[in-house]
């Protein structure tokens, strides 16, 4: 049977998604992570090899034998054209490999797409490759392509030169605001005694050993940002003020992608997606709120489909020549 494959690789999951080519799911399949830049191209493939075997497991369970004949690749960290020929190259040795169940590849050059995560995740949340995608949860991106295939692409730096609005940067703030506090140069917060309490400390003090000694990573740290949110929930102005910063970066830079390839009075839907929105303080609905107030005309959407998904659907665009 003539199959599709959606892969969605990042920092901490890889899924791979077997469709038919009407869209159908057949199979689905779970690994860790495949960023190439940050764990190396053999680990990479191994990930993606495995999420494309557990899928694989799946979708025999409805159909007797799967040939690929359309796959897209979207992968966190690639974006260079260096970053397509390792991809390719990965493709290449995935149809060779007689590790994955027993599967044929009639894979054509043109039937072969592979692209940032963002772009996966426009397609799988509007259902479409037109639209803007506003990505926050460890990290941020903004991305939008519009209807001539006009792309922009705003922040995505990583933790260090961007990613303004994401869990890790609410998080580091929430953590200052706290020390601030706590040393008596910054106003009161109940974020003091609200992160002492999540993490076990006796005082603020121990915080240094958590972050620094334990060596707490990007991801530890972004998963304190739900502190911050309760604290803005239940009326804390610092954190409010925090939600307010995220909430801030988010619009400008919505905004930036909107100014640079849509019109204001098109009608855009833009989709949110991360854990940053599911927060109880109502920063989406802030975010919406201001982002109407620039472009009335927008509609912004929760996801329909999920990344994986989004790259099945390209892969079939790929398939159709309509990409």
């Amino acid at each position: 049977m003539n199959c599709i494959l959606g892969i969605d690789g990042g920092g901490s999951k890889t899924i791979c998604i077997i469709m038919d080519d009407a869209a159908k799911i057949l199979g689905r399949g779970e690994a860790g992570a495949s960023n190439y830049q940050s764990m190396g191209i053999e680990a990479a493939q191994s990930q993606i090899q495995s999420a494309i075997h557990q899928a694989t497991i799946t979708a025999l369970n409805h159909i007797n034998n799967i040939n690929i004949i359309a796959i897209c690749l979207g992968l966190a960290g690639v974006s260079r054209p260096e970053d397509m020929e390792v991809i390719k190259a990965i493709v290449s040795k995935l149809q060779n490999s007689k590790d994955i169940l027993p599967i044929t590849w009639e894979l054509q050059p043109s039937h072969i797409v592979i692209c940032h995560d963002a772009l996966i995740a426009l397609m799988g949340g509007v259902g479409d490759a037109v639209g803007i995608v506003v990505a926050a949860g460890t990290g941020s991106i903004v991305f939008g392509r519009n209807h001539q295939r006009e792309t922009k692409r705003v922040g995505g730096w990583g933790y260090i030169l961007g990613d303004e609005g994401s869990g890790y940067k609410i998080a580091v703030a929430g953590m200052q605001a706290a020390l601030k506090a706590y040393d008596g140069r910054g106003k009161p917060t109940s974020l003091v005694e609200n992160l002492q309490q999540h993490l076990g400390l006796e005082r603020m003090e121990n915080l240094i050993e958590v972050i620094y000694r334990k060596g707490w990573g990007v991801k530890e740290i972004a998963a304190l940002a739900p502190i911050v949110d309760q604290a803005a929930s239940e009326g804390d102005k610092i954190a409010n003020s925090i939600i307010d910063e995220a909430i801030k970066e988010l619009v400008i830079a919505t905004s930036t992608v909107m100014d640079h390839i849509f019109d204001s009075n098109q009608v855009v839907e833009i989709v949110s997606t991360g854990s940053i929105w599911l927060g109880k303080c109502g920063l989406r609905e802030r975010f919406v709120n201001s982002i109407i107030d620039q472009y009335p005309l927008v509609n912004v959407i929760y996801p329909r489909y999920e990344p994986a998904y989004g790259a099945g659907l390209l892969a079939l665009k790929a398939l159709s020549g309509n990409w």
